[in-house]
């Protein structure tokens, strides 16, 4: 009989495993280690007991339990990825005869259009950070350089000065399994960086030192959540009130880009996106373009 130690020697053995041999970020092995301790309370409650076996009838509970939480389609769809992952995991070390998860089946998730800014709420972000003290010389030049490049949050909480080539005008980033691209970084952001570095990142430091580009009063990087909540801040201060995250201005980035002649697969690039299907969420920009393009040139438009 498997006990409770065991079972948790198993989940730190997949743990491992995806963060050496599948080479998955941080932020993914988190999200796994959530939801198994989730699937965990759910085997104890409904099994007695945490190490318990469990098979596709107790998987279908768990999923089916989800459900009735109310939890969104997209977040069940997480928890089912996870379930299989580990699922098959446990086959492959054979702790398990058969993969119970292989009959789930993923819920249907709608594909929401893309949240992004226009050109002069961007401009009004880019302008709200006080720049009068060091932190807002340091929130201006995240902001410029998130808004040039299509940063994750992640990525740009992480990003190292050894990153940027200000001369080539490059950034080298590790993204998402561990792989690294180069993206163009424009004039703009280059200059609030720089400004950023020479003026307000030595009186953030004082003297300590830091791998990080982006530090704070202690001395360590911004975190996410800190970005996340200073960003919702500097969204109200310029009349942006509603859903402002990271992430839109990361879609502000694709969809400028693409309103402005880029092709898809460069913005795929420079997003770092393994599969071009998921850039494809973006076609919403060029089919208005095409839509503008045939209202003004087209003679019976």
């Amino acid at each position: 009989m498997r006990t409770a130690a065991s079972e948790s020697a198993r989940l730190r053995s997949f743990l491992d495993f995806c963060r050496v041999e599948k080479g998955l970020s941080a932020n993914t092995i988190f999200s796994y280690r959530t939801d198994l301790k989730r699937f965990t309370k759910f085997l104890e409650k409904s099994e007695g007991r945490a190490d318990a076996d469990f098979s596709a009838t107790t998987l279908a509970g768990y999923v089916n339990s989800l459900y009735r939480e109310g939890l969104a389609a997209r977040s069940i769809a997480r928890h089912i990825t996870t379930l299989r992952t580990f699922s098959s995991f446990l086959v492959e070390e054979g702790h398990l005869g058969a993969d119970p998860a292989a009959t789930l089946t993923l819920p249907k998730i709608g594909q929401p259009l893309p949240r992004f800014l226009n050109r002069g709420q961007v401009e009004d972000l880019l302008v709200a950070p006080d720049t009068s003290k060091p932190s807002g010389v340091r929130d201006r030049a995240m902001l410029e350089l998130l808004y040039a490049t299509g940063l994750r949050v992640s990525e740009l909480c992480h990003v190292r000065t050894a990153n940027l080539d200000a001369k080539l005008g490059v950034l080298s980033v590790v993204g998402k399994g561990n792989k690294q691209r180069l993206v163009p970084v424009g004039r703009s952001a280059l200059q609030a960086v720089e400004e950023y570095g020479r003026t307000a990142r030595p009186a953030l430091l004082k003297g300590r030192m830091s791998p990080y580009l982006f530090v704070t009063a202690r001395g360590g990087p911004l975190t996410r959540q800190a970005f996340w909540k200073l960003l919702v801040g500097l969204g109200k201060k310029a009349g942006i009130f509603h859903d402002l995250t990271p992430h839109v201005l990361r879609h502000s980035f694709a969809t400028h880009l693409l309103e402005g002649g880029a092709g898809l697969r460069g913005v795929q690039t420079m997003l770092g996106h393994s599969d071009i299907a998921t850039t494809q969420i973006y076609t919403h920009v060029l089919r208005s373009r095409l839509r503008q393009t045939v209202d003004e040139h087209h003679p019976r438009a």
